[in-house]
């Protein structure tokens, strides 16, 4: 029986990498150039993370597309960089990621429909209880639909500048 995941050897830590900066950038302009109050991790975290109004936007117009990019692209890069898998799964990896993170953004246009269709119980699971507010307090923008399809060709492009040739450890 074939293992779904490669030895631990083949993981790509350049592309985990790359995926964990993209993270942390991301991660950055939630705390510099995003209210608190808008923020889940940040308002729900027992210490005051935000830097929010203390200096000027750091990212400027780009924070308000930036992490929809990195997002689809760090998860593309994490999931092929942790699990070792090759060429051949790295375009359904793009369009499975690019999916999740553009139905995410679609649900924000469709809200209500979306709101109603989540279970109650999700209300008492740590990061699961803020998934209706996501929907319904969050918006909806066309630009990030297109930062999600860039970020998921930047990510492919990346895959294949980064992944390990034959005899490459």
């Amino acid at each position: 029986m074939q293992c779904f995941f490669k030895p631990l050897y083949m993981i790509n830590t350049r592309q985990i990498i790359v995926g964990i900066t993209f993270l942390f950038i991301g991660a950055l302009v939630y705390l510099f150039d995003r209210p608190a109050d808008m923020t889940y991790l940040v308002y729900t975290n027992p210490f005051n993370l935000s830097f929010y109004g203390l200096f000027p936007p750091v990212f400027g117009f780009l924070g308000n597309t930036l992490p929809a990019f990195l997002h689809v692209a760090a998860f593309i890069l994490l999931t092929v960089g942790v699990s070792g898998w090759g060429r051949k799964t790295y375009l359904p990896v793009c369009l499975f990621w690019l999916i999740v993170d553009a139905g995410f953004e679609l649900g924000q246009k469709y809200s209500t429909n979306i709101a109603k269709a989540i279970p109650g119980w999700f209300d008492d699971i740590y990061l699961l209880e803020n998934t209706k507010n996501y929907f319904v307090f969050g918006t909806y923008s066309s630009l990030d639909l297109v930062a999600i399809l860039l970020g998921g060709i930047a990510a492919y492009g990346i895959l294949i500048y980064t992944e390990i040739k034959r005899g490459e450890k």
